[in-house]
This record gives C-alpha cells, structure tokens and sequence, in this order.
C-alpha cells in the first residue's frame, strides 16, 4: 500500500512508533537502503515464517483466511472512505469534530509551509524503510534455518545498514525458532550469542526480547507452550551473558500483571535460572549445535589445550580450534586457558602465548576473550579453594595481557571482594543526612578535611556502605549548586576520606538517577557530573573499570547516566586531559593554584631532598601544605618510602610518623603511596636487591605504627588486599 496524504492506519501508527523509538538521532544511516540487499521474493513458493495474530492483521502478512482478502481498494488519489454523521456529500464542510487532514498540500497556500511536505516524506521514508527490513530480516531467518551459516547471515544482516532496527530481527528469529523443532530453537540461541555486540548492539538485543514479552499473548494462540519456550529462550540468554538478570526484574515492573509476559518471566526465574546447574541445564536442552553437547566440546578443548601445552604446536592448536567451528563458544577455551595457567604456573607463559595469537589474528574475538575471563571473575571465591592465591594470579594475568595490549581491562568485571551490605535503620539514615549537610555546608567554610573526617568516624563508625555513599552524594549535589572554589573543595575532599571505591560508584549511581530532579535547579547538572566522575578517576579514587560499572547500569542511549558516562570519558580521552581536569575548577581546593603534576612530583622530591641533607621538619610541613593538594599526598609517602628503601634513611621514616600522627598525611593516602611503590617493586629492585624484602618490613612496621590497617597486603602488582577496609 502506498502512502498518500490520508490518516494513518493504526498498524502503521505502530509501525512509525518503533521506527521512531529505534532512530539514531546522530545518524541518518537508518533512512537508507543499501542497493545490494536482496530484493523480497514476491512468488507463492517463497518460504513462510509462522506468524502471531497480530501479524495475520498485516497486509504483508495476510492469510489465505483473512477476512480482508476480498477487499477491494480503489486506485483513485481521492479518499473514497464514506462519510459519517451524515456530513458528507459535494459541497458540504463536513462534520464538526472532523479533524482527518485529507487535503492535498497545496505550495501556493498562504499557510503552507515547507516543513510539512519533510514531516510527511520523512514519516512516510520511515515506515517504508522499516517495513523494507521486515521482509529482508524474515528472508534472513529462512536463509539461516536452511544453511547453518553464522558468518554469511552476520555479514548479510550489517549490509542492511539498518542497525536500528535489529530488536525486530532478534524478536522475529526467536519467534520463528518457537514454531519449529529444537533444531532451529539451538540455531537461533546460538545465532543470537555469535552476533551479540559485534553486530546487534546490546540494546537492540534488549529491546527485541522486551517486545517479545509484550508479545507473549499473541504467540500462545499459535504456540501451545510458548510461555515455557520464551522463558527458556530468555533463560538461554542471560546464561550467554547477552541480557543481563537485571532484565528480568525491570521487565517484570514493565508489563501488564495479567499479562503472559509475567508467567514467561516467573517460569524463566523458578524453573530454570533457580534450579542447581541451571547453566548446564539450559546449554543442553535443545541439543547443542550440529548434534554436539557441551560437554563433549568441553572436552575437545580440553584435550587441545593439554596437547598444546606438551607440544607447543600453535599451528596445531588454531586448526582444532577452527575444527570446533564454534565462535560463540570460543569464550570457553579463554576460560580454560587461564584456569589451566593458574594451576600450572610452569605452563602459563606457553597458555598465555596462544591466547595472544589467537586474538592477534582474529580467531578469538575481543568479546570472547572477554567474556571467557568474566565467568573466570564470576568463580574466582571456588577456585580459591582448589588454588591458593587465585584472586592475586588471575590479576596479574589480567595486567599482564593489558600491558601487551591484547585484552582491554575496561571490558573486565570488578576482581574485588563484595562487602555484604548491611541493613541501615531508615531514621538513622534521616539524622545522617542532616549532619552531614550541616557537616559538609561547615567545610565548605573553613576548609577542614581533618574535621570531616573525625565526623565520619563518629557518625559512620561501622563504615556502613550505604551512609559513605549518601554523603557523597550530598557532598557532589551541594558543591553543584554552589562556585567553582566549592566544586574543587568536594573533589579533594572526595579523594581525601577514606571511602571504599564501591561505595563512590553507589554515591554516582544515586546522584545519577536523582538528576531529572536535580536539573530542575541546575540545568547544566549532566556536565558538572561528568566532570565529577572524570575528576574521580584522575583523583584515582575510582579506575577505568569503574566507570564501566556506573555506565553498565544505565545503557539506555539516550538516559542522562548515559550522556554522564559518555561526556566523562570524553573528557579523559583528550591530550593533557589529566593536568586540565585538575584545573577545571582553579585546583587545590581553597587556593587557586592549579598546580600541574608533574610540577607538585618536582617539588615533593625537592622538599623530601632537602629534609634528608638536614633541614627543617616544620618547612617540610609548611611546603606539603602550601601544595594544598592533600588528594596526592600519597606521592610524599611513595617518594619517601623508595628514599628509605634506596638509602636505608630512618630519617624521612619520623618524617612519616609525624605527617601521619598530626594528621597532614591519612590512612587512605598511606595506603596508596604503599601500593605505588610495591608496583614498582621491579624496577627498585634492579638498583636495591632486596628492595621487596625492605618493603614488606616497613609494611608490617606500618600496621605496627597504626598508618595501614591491619588487614591489607599488597600483590606484586601493588593492589591492595583488604578485608573490611574502609
């Protein structure tokens, strides 16, 4: 049907609705169509796809029953639909309430206007387009069930060029794997994993089991046991980490509560992600790919890699792997790779080796290397039963494969221990607030930090996660509404207390989420918090790996945590972006000095140098402060300490206690000058030979002193190890 100036049916109203919903407004790529896609077959003999009610509705999609089929539609550009309430006839105005704009745009019009012919060829390009897709992405589907070929119908499926409106390719394979055998239900989970994030974007994918659930009524009037087929199709994809659990929950408060969706997504949790073994469960309920279960592919990896590991045949290796034929699966020979280095520390160069290749010439993609290390994360407490240190080898395999540029660390889940949250009694958390507004509004004056964190450690004794993350939360939300000077004084003081980095990502999360309220009295709210976030990852306060994490929970294209994430990172990528993001907001605090780093590591080594020849403790003291950059104090305690180790000075060792006992230099600095040096332990101990030795000494000396709390160690790679720190 062709579109002419005559009111939309509602079927096409829903079809601009998610073309529109689906629109990159940065790009216009969505709007055309590549010459070379294959045109829609219009024989009888093209194949069929099973279709919802809903679908039947569709001219396109129209059955030999429907009760539209005889219809007859004049050709004529007049609207012939009869006229109602008796208003219709030549030469009449028509009804009262009449609103249909039927009329021919006419340009000699006094009231026409350009825009409307766009809006209506715009509106009309859409609709076309995206039912263009429809019949491509249906062809896509047969071709595929026919063939068994991942990479023709990847390629076939980003030629499209019509990348937004992959939610309806994810929702019409699954719907057409419903309806056949269990085959075809493989093909398709398998389908969706090999082209999850390198060519359906991860949204798309969300949003196409989204509108699958919304569809869940309509398919059970063709497909008996659709609800248990979708939620094991739902299931599937959280186990193949392309939905996130979240999903389901969010889902859940989504839909209608009469609706089939909820018993999809209720049979989902209950039935198979509840159950024990569940992943195992799922993996093996259609059979696995071209007849091979899970295990026996486990199985053939496995063998390959002990083969590989003896031999050190890389060639050898590549071909069984190519053999395999399994992409998808690829992040299981990852998985085991590392695990097999981490037991066998002999064999780990040799494992890490292959891995690098493998990568290198594109045999296991970024997102299967990935995610193989991800579900490693995921065990990491089992696997500390059967490998002491677990946690500290698999770290310092990450940072190994980061410094040889073949894995990218911000892909990589948290290795750090969750601490179980507490429950916090809902009046205490009322009184805190208010303290703590009237503690920070009283910093904001006088400049205290040592004040504020007595504060904390009287209000918060417990270090509860959920009060560190309300205050700063109030902190960033005070200093917004107020002049650069503040904004400076909250990052310092942020990078000052003593806050555990999970407890930061759950202050940004929430000042995130309140920011449709907060921007109604700061409307430039999204820049000033991606300021905060990058300014927080200069401070080292939070890692790149953080930013991850806020991002990850708020992947809507066009949500503010989005836009904050996205403009944070921008900021971070730009030449010198570390010096200018210390001095955004005049540096330093109350003062203005905006020092640049390396200018304060200059003076920091010229005043440390000049107490060691004899000088003045109070004029050490008086330049530290002068700096009034009490965030990167912990550059005082790492220059200190390699003096101390280089030099055997026990000196600058008083030096410490002192800074330490009037409170100049605190327990979070401490600790992260203490991991500095042990990441350069390699380099110390070119020139000192027992430089490790020393610095374990003064770690424990330390603990002794009261500077580092009992609990941490450091690896080798200067991450600290805690239990309970805050």
């Amino acid at each position: 049907m062709e579109f002419t100036d005559v009111k939309l049916s509602n079927e096409h109203k829903e079809q601009l609705r998610s073309a529109s919903e689906s629109a990159d407004p940065l790009s216009v790529s969505p709007l055309q169509i590549s010459p070379k896609s294959p045109r829609s077959p219009k024989s009888p003999k093209s194949p069929k796809s099973p279709r919802s009610p809903a679908d039947r509705q569709s001219k396109h999609g129209a059955d030999r029953g429907s009760p539209l089929k005889n219809r007859r539609n004049s050709h004529s550009p007049r609207d012939g639909r009869p006229k109602k309430g008796g208003c219709g006839g030549k030469g009449t105005w028509g009804g009262l309430m009449d609103t249909d704009d039927v009329h021919t745009i006419d340009p000699n019009d006094p009231n026409y206007t350009s825009s409307e012919d766009t809006e209506r060829t715009s509106t009309k390009d859409m609709i076309a387009t995206f039912e263009d897709y429809k019949k491509k992405a249906i062809i896509l589907v047969e071709e595929y069930f026919q063939n068994d070929d991942i990479t023709s119908t990847a390629n076939e499926l980003r030629e499209l060029g019509m990348s937004c409106y992959d939610f309806y390719f994810v929702k019409k394979l699954v719907s057409m794997a419903m309806d056949r055998h269990d085959k075809e239900k493989e093909m398709a989970a398998v389908l969706l994993s090999a082209l999850y994030a390198e060519v359906i974007k991860p949204q798309q994918v969300y949003k196409g089991f989204s509108k699958l659930l919304e569809s869940a009524d309509d398919f059970i009037v063709d497909i008996p046991d659709a609800i248990d087929i979708l939620a094991l199709f739902i299931a599937r994809a959280v186990v193949d980490d392309i939905l996130p659990p979240a999903f389901l929950a969010k889902a859940n408060s989504s839909l209608p509560k009469d609706s089939k969706g909820i018993e999809v997504i209720k049979r989902a949790e209950k039935s198979y992600l509840s159950a024990p073994l569940h992943a195992e469960i799922i993996e093996r309920r259609w059979g696995g790919s071209k007849n091979k279960t899970v295990e026996d592919v486990k199985d053939k990896i496995n063998n390959l890699l002990i083969e590989y590991v003896v031999s050190g045949e890389k060639k050898e290796a590549f071909r069984c792997i190519k053999d395999l034929n399994m992409r998808f699966f690829h992040h299981e020979i990852v998985k085991r790779a590392i695990i097999m280095a981490m037991e066998k520390q002999q064999a780990e160069n040799r494992l890490l080796e292959l891995l690098k290749k493998a990568t290198e010439e594109g045999l296991i993609n970024s997102s299967q290397l990935s995610k193989g290390i991800n579900r490693i994360i995921d065990n990491i407490d089992d696997l500390s039963l059967d490998i002491p240190n677990a946690r500290v080898i698999l770290q310092c395999i990450i940072s190994k494969a980061a410094s040889e540029g073949w894995l990218c660390i911000s892909s990589l889940k948290s290795l750090s221990k969750e601490i179980e949250k507490q429950t916090v009694d809902e009046k205490l958390v009322k009184e805190f607030k208010l303290k703590a507004q009237s503690m920070i509004k009283e910093y904001f004056l006088s400049g205290e930090i040592v004040e504020v964190s007595r504060f904390l450690e009287t209000e918060n004794s417990s270090c509860l996660a959920e009060l560190n993350a309300i205050f700063v939360k109030k902190l960033i939300t005070l200093a917004m509404d107020r002049k650069n000077r503040e904004k400076e004084m909250a990052s310092v003081l942020l990078s000052s207390v003593c806050f555990p980095a999970d407890d930061v990502v759950n202050g940004f999360v929430m000042l995130i989420d309140s920011a449709e309220d907060t921007a109604l009295d700061i409307p430039i709210v999204v820049e000033d918090l991606a300021m905060f976030l990058a300014r927080a990852e200069v401070d080292e306060v939070l890692t790149p790996q953080h930013m991850e994490e806020i991002g990850s929970q708020f992947f809507e294209p066009n949500s503010i945590g989005n836009k904050v994430v996205l403009m944070a990172k921008s900021l971070l990528k730009g030449r010198l972006s570390g010096e200018r993001i210390l001095r955004c907001w005049g540096g330093g605090g109350s003062s203005s000095n905006g020092w640049a780093i390396e200018d304060v590591k200059d003076k920091i080594r010229k005043l440390l140098e000049e107490f060691e020849s004899g000088g003045d403790a109070k004029e050490a003291y008086r330049c530290i402060k002068e700096l009034g950059m009490p965030f990167f104090h912990h550059e005082v305690v790492k220059k200190s300490l390699v003096i101390i180790i280089e030099k055997k000075n026990e000196r600058l060792w008083g030096f410490l206690k002192e800074c330490f006992s009037m409170g100049l230099i605190t327990m979070y600095q401490m600790t992260k000058g203490f991991a500095r040096v042990a990441e350069s332990l390699d380099d110390l101990a070119l020139d000192v030979p027992d430089a490790e030795k020393q610095f374990k000494d003064y770690v424990e000396r330390a603990k002794v002193e009261g500077w580092l709390d009992s609990t941490i160690s450091f690896n080798r790679l200067g991450h600290s190890m805690e239990n309970g720190f805050c």
